[in-house]
């Protein structure tokens, strides 16, 4: 089990240096990449578990809970163990020590096999992400699937190499008058301790992989706290996890789920004196309250953020507009790195096409989403379903918020008449209406808002990434100087910046082993995933000597 998976760890290690591409599982879901079959094989799978009790052995009232309904409106009746808090916790703690001692090299291996396991499903997890966040199924495959698995990898990857920085043991001679004083020293890795992954409903691998996996490295036991609405895709971590370590000769209490109906769990699981990690995605309010109220743990969390998009000038006037009509519309905007504010000189641009009003950057792009989302069979394998009815009610209520550029839709899809479909409306608000652009509004939502200048337009930027945070920012320019400016005002943001995005990159997708999704630096996210400041937490060094 270790040694088929030493070299895939020496090129992870590789590629967290060398930040170029490197990506260990294919992105791919053609049959040429995962074999004939497998697909077919993922999804039986999936639907194996619909109506039924998750097959997990656990500690648990006698209980069985849940309660998922995909968003294409299909009921998945999967249950759940509900869990008992000091159960959980307690045997996780019993099993620490085994992992404690076995070192840092047998834990990134069997953490690499567990990847390795999970890649191996990605074809069923791909089908779990579907009908628990609304994603398409090709996105639901790769966001879900092998990008999950590389940010798992690279976490796993930065763990390693933060605990193997120095030496284990040493031999310590300091010259003396007559004979050196000689010690024997070693420095174990201590892990910090129980650690609880709180889930989101939209992404719930690749959100919870890098926690889940940067803990677990590191000496810790994990707790997997999912989304009451995207229980599933967890549920099938949690369980090849503990498959794995169970074979590796280790408890499998080391990974355990704690599956909830929206009862508080999150709260009561954060505080417990004996969770001494949190790693959380999503809101603003909720993430907030963890930072201020689990002071016994070491507390990461990725919140909202107001993403912004700076057009100053372009050589690539349609490029730039198909580039960003995808942004807006992929998977519904319900990314935290889809764009929501996109600032426009009041006097217009200057493109390869000639000058451009305002007016005409507002109809071009309403007309770049209209052909890009025309045909409802393909707008569907874009655009996925609306993931909850927070989602629709701001979708419905944004014409209420300013002038409409281009109005939302809704859609039928061809396979799933039930679900709830939009399209993405754009409105045009006044720069004066901070109250309105100062804040994230979830999903596929994004607002046209004219500045006096570009200066206004990086100020504008800048002022809301320091207040309410943001993932992404985007300039566009053909100005050398304009994109230092942007750069600038990127760095004093605190955001990671792209710069005209006219092709096949887009500002939602963070590719592994290079970009690096968040950065500690603004109110968005408390570290980034993944860079070392994310794994340094969640271990000690302590150190015994002897004399040699």
């Amino acid at each position: 089990m270790f040694e088929q998976h030493r070299e895939t760890l020496e090129k992870a290690l590789s590629a967290i240096a060398g930040r170029g591409y490197w990506s260990a599982y294919p992105e791919s879901p053609s049959p040429r990449v995962y074999g004939e079959g497998a697909a077919e094989r993922g999804k039986e799978a999936f639907e194996s578990y619909l109506g039924k009790p998750f097959p997990i052995e656990q500690p648990g009232t006698g209980s069985w809970i849940g309660a998922e309904r995909s968003p294409y409106g299909i009921d998945l009746g999967v249950t759940y163990p509900e869990p008992v808090v000091e159960d959980l916790i307690g045997a996780a703690k019993a099993a620490m020590p085994a992992w404690r001692d076995a070192g840092p090299e047998a834990r990134a291996l069997t953490c690499v096999e567990i990847v390795n396991r999970i890649n191996q499903s990605s074809f069923e997890l791909a089908n779990a992400v579907q009908h628990t966040t609304g994603q398409a199924f090709v996105m639901a495959f790769q966001a879900g699937g092998p990008h999950a698995q590389d940010r798992a990898l690279e976490a796993v990857a930065y763990g390693y190499a933060a605990m193997t920085s120095s030496a284990a043991a040493a031999r310590w001679e300091k010259p003396g008058k007559g004979e050196p004083l000689v010690m024997d020293k070693r420095f174990t890795v201590v892990p910090r301790g129980v650690a609880l992954v709180i889930g989101c409903n939209t992404f719930p691998t690749w959100n919870a992989y890098p926690g889940l996996f940067a803990s677990l490295v590191t000496g810790n036991p994990v707790i997997v706290k999912p989304h009451p609405r995207a229980i599933l895709p967890l549920a099938i971590t949690v369980r090849i996890a503990r498959e794995v370590l169970a074979e590796a000769g280790f408890d499998p209490a080391l990974v355990s789920l704690a599956a909830e109906e929206g009862r508080g769990l999150a709260k009561t699981l954060a505080t417990h004196p004996g969770v001494r990690i949190v790693d959380f995605t999503g809101s603003t309010e909720f993430g907030e309250w963890l930072e201020q109220n689990a002071r016994q743990a070491l507390v990461h969390t990725e919140k909202a953020g107001v993403n912004a998009v700076v057009l100053d000038s372009t050589d690539s006037w349609r490029g730039m507009l198909n580039n960003l009509a995808f942004s807006l519309s992929l998977y519904s905007g319900q990314m935290c790195t889809a764009p929501q504010n996109i600032l426009v000189p009041a006097a217009g641009i200057e493109t390869d096409e000639g000058h451009k009003s305002f007016d005409e950057v507002a109809s071009g792009l309403a007309a770049a989403v209209g052909k890009l989302l025309g045909d409802d069979a393909r707008a569907v394998e874009l655009i996925g379903a609306v993931v909850n009815a927070d989602v629709l009610a701001r979708v419905e209520g944004a014409p209420s918020l300013g002038e409409v550029v281009l109005e939302s839709r809704a859609v039928t899809h061809p396979s799933f008449p039930d679900a709830v479909i939009r399209t993405p409306v754009i409105v045009r608000v006044d720069p004066a209406a901070s109250d309105v652009y100062g804040r994230e509004h979830f999903g596929p939502i994004s607002f046209l808002i004219p500045t006096s200048s570009t200066a206004e337009s990086l100020d504008v930027l800048r002022r809301t990434t320091t207040a309410r945070g943001a993932l992404t920012a985007v300039a566009y320019s053909t100005s050398p100087d304009v994109l230092d400016q942007a750069e600038r005002a990127a760095l004093e943001a605190g955001v990671n910046l792209s710069c005209n995005l006219t092709g096949g990159v887009f500002v939602n997708q963070s590719a592994a082993f290079s970009d690096y999704h968040g950065t500690g630096a603004n109110p968005a996210a408390t570290a980034s995933l993944t860079d070392p400041g994310f794994v340094a937490g969640r271990f000690h060094l302590v150190q015994s000597r002897r004399p040699a």
